[in-house]
């Protein structure tokens, strides 16, 4: 039998301590970015804080020249703070970076078949063709235009009212008629109708709000795998099966719907909404690869996830920085009633004339 020199144990602990070093304290193998200092196993992770954007930029200016390279557990997190080094990446090199990290929140909600986390490649390929050729081409954009416009007709409606109201102290709070606004729109894009009833209204609300803070939570398991018992303890597994039967019931309720509604025919282009569309396109094959059920019920949670909660909070943010800015606001209040003069109120096709908004 083969018999270890004594001299070989001796030499483990080194050999330990130097994969170590190499692993945890930043001595590069290979031609890297600036790294700040990561402790073992959670790597950079107790360096991004409660505010990680702030924390990120604080890290950029101290450690990277337009790339720094962080270690978040297992995962390798390339910070780009230049405009060159953004050009490089998402112009020259955007096919190396197309890929999202895994997210198992994401796998379960969206059924791992979805476009916006998918992987890069054929199924990623074929999803998108689903969305740009017929979710969101021009001529399905422009087809809901009088969904936007009776919409935001109804918000304007909601401002005025409230801020004439006595009871108001003529304040209004735009945050909830901004989510309300958007909301209310994509539901009449994606499932052709919207849900006003208080009940209903507020369970839908519920459920979307639940689904957009799985999306932002921290998932250990995510970046030290390992550690993955931990969300059975603190709930997030149950909480993620919880919203996840809820959701594939609420769209399953939908589909039939629509197919129960359907009765085996086509309606005019004008009448129909994204679900209308993708079980068009599931029926007759018309993409030449199979759209499975899952496929089209990930593809309308896409839509809320992608539609409701960036929309929202562009228009918030905008009213926020126009508040903080009263000259900037002064001159687009200027160019919005130079444009509207001797009109009931601005269209779309009105913003082309508005180069400062």
């Amino acid at each position: 039998m083969l018999e270890l020199d004594p001299w070989f144990f001796s030499l483990l602990p080194l050999l330990f301590f130097t994969v170590f070093l190499f692993k945890w304290l930043g001595i590069p193998s290979k031609k890297l970015p600036p790294s700040p200092p990561k402790l073992p196993i959670i790597g950079n992770l107790h360096q991004l804080g409660f505010h990680p954007h702030r924390s990120l930029w604080s890290l950029a200016q101290k450690y990277g020249s337009g790339l720094m390279l962080l270690r978040l557990g297992r995962v390798p997190l390339l910070v780009v703070s230049s405009v060159d080094a953004a050009r490089e990446i998402l112009k020259t090199h955007d096919l190396i970076f197309s890929n999202r990290p895994k997210s198992s929140i994401a796998v379960k909600l969206f059924y791992d078949k979805d476009v916006a986390f998918s992987p890069y490649g054929d199924y990623w390929r074929q999803v998108k063709s689903i969305c740009v050729l017929h979710l969101l081409s021009n001529k399905s954009v422009q087809s809901f235009r009088d969904v936007r416009k009776e919409e935001t007709d109804l918000m304007i409606q909601k401002i005025k009212e409230a801020s004439s109201s006595s009871s108001s102290s003529s304040l209004v709070n735009l945050n909830e008629m901004f989510l309300s606004l958007t909301n209310d729109t994509v539901c009449r894009v994606a499932l052709g109708r919207k849900y006003t009833g208080s009940e209903e209204k507020r369970n839908f609300k519920e459920l979307l709000g639940a689904l957009m803070e799985l999306l932002r939570v921290f998932n250990v398991g995510d970046y030290i795998p390992w550690l993955s018992w931990v969300n059975r303890i603190n709930g997030l597994d149950a909480k993620l099966e919880g919203v996840s039967k809820r959701f594939d019931e609420f769209l399953e309720g939908v589909v039939k719907e629509h197919m129960d509604n359907d009765g085996g025919g086509v309606k005019d282009e004008g009448q129909q909404d994204f679900v209308d569309i993708l079980l068009q396109i599931q029926r007759d094959n018309m993409l030449g690869f199979p759209v499975h059920r899952d496929t089209v019920k990930a593809l309308i949670l896409d839509m809320f996830a992608a539609g409701t909660e960036t929309t929202y909070t562009v228009l918030v943010w905008s009213m926020a920085e126009l508040l903080r800015h009263p000259k900037v606001m002064k001159e687009l209040q200027n160019e919005v009633r130079e444009t509207a003069r001797g009109k009931m109120d601005i269209t779309e096709d009105d913003l082309e004339k508005m180069p400062y908004l």
